[in-house]
């Protein structure tokens, strides 16, 4: 892959200027998922006021373009990874709490919910213990595809200058530095870091679509966790 300007390896730059989106994107994703998650199964599940309001705030941050919201996030706190990972992380919540509350509003519907609240359970009980578990297969598909989003965010933000300061690798970083050599001839220096970001993005998209091709798949009749889905009469005759 040669050389940059100042004779360093660019393989090894692309190698070494990969954990920087991985952190953050894995770390954006982690948190958006531990901060939506948990308020979309509250206010799928508790409705009324609170939910209108939940659900109002998460529209006009999902009305927002992703990657100017989280540019302006940045700018607003300054470069550095961890602030990368708070904006995009709070570019993602609404993402997770939609999910998880359209999942629990078709969930709470059910009668093993019903047959929960007619034993006495408590609300706490019934939205952690048998009505959250079931949004996992649903919640899961998102994550991949959110970190192949968020590697192409960290790229833009690197790029723009928000990423870690220089001479660390980072591909946005590399980027915006190879393209004031492009017109001497050195397409190398933005070229296989462009590559390595539309590669991994492309991958980590390819994980989420088989993921979600495996999750619909599956059967989708819910039942309490810790307890068997009732099996059916082998002998419905009785004999």
């Amino acid at each position: 892959m040669g050389t940059d300007q100042l004779r360093r390896d660019v393989l090894s730059r692309i190698l070494y200027g990969g954990r920087a989106p991985l952190l953050v994107a894995f770390g954006s994703c982690g948190l958006s998922l531990g901060v939506g998650t948990p308020l979309g199964w509250i206010s799928g599940y508790a409705g009324g006021r609170l939910d209108r309001l939940l659900s109002l705030t998460m529209d006009a941050i999902y009305a927002f373009p992703s990657l100017v919201l989280a540019i302006a996030i940045v700018a607003v706190l300054g470069p550095g990874p961890v602030n990368m990972v708070a904006a995009i992380a709070f570019v993602y919540v609404p993402t997770y709490f939609r999910v998880a509350r359209s999942r629990v509003l078709v969930l709470v519907q059910q009668e093993f919910v019903e047959a929960a609240r007619a034993v006495g359970a408590s609300p706490a009980r019934i939205l952690l213990r048998h009505v959250a578990p079931n949004t996992v297969g649903a919640i899961l598909t998102v994550p991949p595809f959110n970190v192949a989003d968020a590697i192409l965010t960290e790229a833009a933000l690197a790029f723009l200058g928000f990423g870690l300061p220089p001479p660390t690798p980072d591909w946005g970083f590399d980027i915006q530095n190879g393209q004031k050599f492009l017109q001497s001839g050195h397409w190398w220096l933005i070229t296989f870091p462009g590559a390595a970001i539309v590669l991994v993005s492309f991958g980590f998209g390819l994980l989420g679509e088989g993921l979600q091709e495996w999750m619909e798949s599956r059967p989708r009749r819910p039942h309490p966790p810790g307890g068997e889905a009732p099996a059916s009469n082998p002998n419905p005759e009785g004999r």
